[in-house]
């Protein structure tokens, strides 16, 4: 915010852009270095990264109060001693110019930036002036308040808040923009989810999923190391991962289901899959056997779906099961196609097939540490409404949702009952989503949307309050376990202290809570029978107390006391005192070895947890699918089948290693690594349209038009384009951003299976011409 300080009464009268760098002093940035010096202060603290969902754990210098460094931490058995280009760049996540410094107020139109700085008071008793509004005309119903936030540390106390407290039931999350189609399919047939052990494996089949270019994890690392693999990749597109592999098969969008029913049909009619564990484990092995031979899904089928040769399908299946610890992976993406659900099942159908369950080389449930649950008085709202978003929805995330059946029903105002505020976290809607003109007809819906953030997002924009929040590296959070197979304990420590006027979130709900607790109550007051009985019996005071309308009751202590008391009656004290000097503790910890060149090892190899004492079954087939119209057991339909008219191309999406969705836009550290996103095009395609590298070519869908520059290749299926997601964002605010490169949700089409609600990214065609 590039604010003028005249006096503070003409401040909050005038119109001002939001621009995060302050020129007076509340903004002054501290220079960075990494050069040390005998003058300073120089101390160093662990902590945990945010940067991307693997949460890996490093040690941050800090020099008189100055984060000049961050280095990986060798303790900890998920990050395994490493830090990717986003972890090194965390270090401009918390000295960004751009970020959100103070809270702010809308002034202006809902999108134009324009917005006046107010206090933290201020800012929640707007907030609350509009939620009783609101929730006064709307007679208690708590639902009609929806809350989202993205993946990341204190989700879970951030639902705690908006729906155990406040009482909402419309909380969305990131699943059904992401993989709760895979989460769902390994619940439903083992009962659990599971980690896949890329280590121990020695035959993998990825399909999609590029391990060595979007996401450079441990995962990624063990992939690499394992000398002893052969590594089998599907891909419409010559990745990074796909041009490493042993064999590469370049395949149809969308088809990667037809490719597993294959396999898991010569599988059984050869019998190569592994009899004892199917005697074993499987339920319902009859009812698979003989829908799966009945459809005759041969190789030659396959190949007419997949365009990979027949020979080559025969040849890897019986591969696959003839070896020792083959793994189908599943992935860590977002859902492409309307059969994706059926697809993760098949995967998890083949590696049950192969008995690579609960077994090293596999998908193993392992042993995490459980932490327990802080416990607080839920309060009972008697006229808070159930979702909707699950309507017509066969299983879904009762948790997060589906965010494209939502926003649905809100814009075309078929919901039960109107949505009229929304509070936003870690969630950036306006670039998350595919369309996003239906994303901001939702959001100009509303009466009041509250954004929490660390930077002026396309989101963020859309806003009336904006609360800044701090960054990772300037809080402590609650205590986290992590792996199944070398489970550990980790602590995200406070490195220095929030800068500006920004605050954790714990911080940013102890502030809310206390300012919404009586108004709200006297919300449900008027309108709750139950609680008028509640008052008349007990008396107002000790029915507000009893009934858990307290909605700051979490944070009468602050987060390092609640850490303290719960490590320490879970843990032990040591634990807790290794937590605070290492970041990280697991039992074998003291007996961590170096083997060559900063690798180690953490867990001695016969206590790992490759195979644990677990009751379970793998459910062939699915009831309630049948019930609801679906395939109880994974079949194709020819709906299925990839068509593209001629002249069009199919889009698809996906990352960079040093972009985390929307997240690092902005990061200068990054952008200096990949500035802005090219269109990936087939080089014959190009030829034909006149395309050569460089050139801005429009790329339009039947929703929406965007322009970009060209990359001709002779590494993409001839008749897909690729482009990757976490460009084209349009707030001004984010000088290193805006409108650079595109954006691919602004032209994919909003489609979303039906099993679980999640958005199909897949599912576009688009046509393209030379500018």
């Amino acid at each position: 915010m590039q604010i003028i300080e005249t006096s503070r009464r003409k401040f909050l009268q005038s119109s001002v852009a939001l621009c995060v760098y302050a020129t007076s002093s509340f903004a002054k940035i501290p220079s960075i270095t990494t050069k040390t010096s005998s003058n300073k202060q120089i101390k160093t603290i662990p902590y945990l990264c945010n940067m991307c969902r693997n949460k890996c754990a490093g040690f941050a210098r800090i020099e008189n109060n100055t984060i000049t460094k961050l280095d990986p931490n060798h303790y900890f058995p998920k990050s395994k001693n490493m830090l990717c280009p986003k972890g090194n760049a965390g270090i401009n996540a918390i000295y960004d110019k751009d970020r959100l410094k103070y809270p702010l107020i809308r002034i202006g139109n809902r999108g134009d930036g324009k917005y006046k700085r107010v206090t933290w008071d201020e800012a929640n008793e707007y907030i609350k002036n509009k939620l009783v509004k609101i929730l006064d005309k709307q007679k208690d119903n708590r639902s009609t308040i929806a809350y989202c936030n993205g993946e990341g540390f204190n989700k879970d106390e951030f639902i705690q808040f908006c729906k155990g407290k406040i009482g909402s039931n419309n909380f969305l999350d990131e699943g059904s923009i992401c993989l709760n189609t895979k989460l769902g399919a390994e619940v439903l047939t083992l009962g659990d989810t599971t980690e896949p052990n890329l280590a121990g494996s020695d035959y993998i089949i990825i399909s999609g999923a590029n391990r060595y270019e979007s996401l450079i994890t441990p995962d990624s690392l063990d992939l690499l190391h394992n000398q002893n693999k052969k590594l089998v990749v599907l891909d419409p597109r010559a990745t990074i991962t796909a041009l490493k592999a042993d064999q590469f098969l370049p395949i149809n969008p969308g088809t990667d289901l037809a490719f597993c029913l294959s396999m898991i049909f010569i599988a059984i009619k050869e019998e190569l899959y592994n009899k004892k564990f199917v005697q074993e484990y499987f339920k319902d092995f009859d009812i698979l056997k003989k829908e799966i031979l009945q459809e005759n899904y041969t190789a030659k089928w396959a190949e007419s779906k997949t365009n990979i040769p027949a020979h080559k399908i025969e040849q890897i299946t019986r591969e696959f099961f003839s070896s020792s610890n083959p793994l189908y992976y599943l992935g860590r993406r977002s859902v492409w196609a309307k059969n994706d659900f059926q697809l993760r099942r098949s995967m998890v159908l083949i590696n049950a097939l192969a008995g690579s369950i609960n077994r090293k080389g596999g998908l193993i449930f392992g042993k995490p540490f459980k932490i327990p649950k802080e416990e607080i008085t839920e309060p009972f709202y008697n006229n808070t409404q159930d979702r909707f978003d699950l309507d017509g929805i066969v299983y879904g995330s009762k948790k997060g949702g589906s965010w494209l059946n939502f926003r649905e029903q809100v814009i075309n105002q078929t919901s039960p009952y109107p949505i009229k505020a929304m509070f936003i976290r870690k969630h950036n809607l306006m670039q998350n989503m595919p369309n996003i003109n239906k994303t901001k007809k939702m959001l100009d819906m509303m009466d009041l949307v509250v954004v929490l953030d660390t930077m002026p997002s396309d989101t963020a924009l859309m806003a009336d309050v904006i609360l800044p929040e701090c960054t990772y590296l300037e809080r402590e959070d609650l205590v986290v376990s992590f792996n199944r197979l070398e489970p550990s304990l980790a602590l995200r420590n406070k490195v220095i202290e929030p800068l500006y006027e920004s605050k954790s979130m714990q911080d940013i709900l102890k502030g809310l809570g206390e300012k919404l607790s009586i108004p709200l109550f006297n919300i449900s007051k008027k309108y709750d029978e139950e609680l008028q009985d509640s008052i008349e019996e007990l008396g107002e005071k000790k029915a507000f107390i009893s009934g858990g309308y307290d909605l700051a009751e979490l944070y009468k202590k602050n987060i390092t006391t609640r850490n303290k008391e719960l490590i320490i009656k879970n843990f032990g004290l040591k634990v807790y005192k290794n937590l605070k000097e290492k970041g990280v503790w697991y039992p074998y910890i003291t007996e961590q070895k170096e083997i060559f060149n900063n690798y180690y090892t953490y867990y001695p190899e016969n206590k790992k947890y490759y195979t644990i004492d677990k009751k379970f079954k793998v459910n062939c087939y699915l009831k309630k699918l049948s019930k609801n119209g679906f395939d109880g057991v994974p079949k194709w339909r020819d709906e299925y089948d990839f068509k593209v008219s001629k002249d069009s191309f199919r889009l698809i999406t996906g990352r960079y290693v040093f972009s985390t969705q929307t997240a690092t836009a902005n990061n200068i550290m990054l952008k200096d690594i990949q500035k802005e996103n090219h269109l990936w095009i087939n080089r014959n395609e190009a030829k034909k349209l006149g395309i050569k590298e460089g050139d801005l070519v429009e790329v339009k869908s039947k929703i929406s038009t965007i322009q970009i520059k060209a990359y001709p290749t002779n590494k993409i299926h001839p008749q897909v384009v690729w482009f990757a997601h976490g460009f084209g964002m349009q707030s001004k605010e984010l000088s290193n951003a805006y409108n650079i490169g595109a954006s691919d949700n602004m032209i994919i089409e909003d489609h979303f299976e039906k099993i679980y609600g999640c958005a199909t990214m897949h599912h576009t065609n688009i046509i393209i011409r030379k500018i």
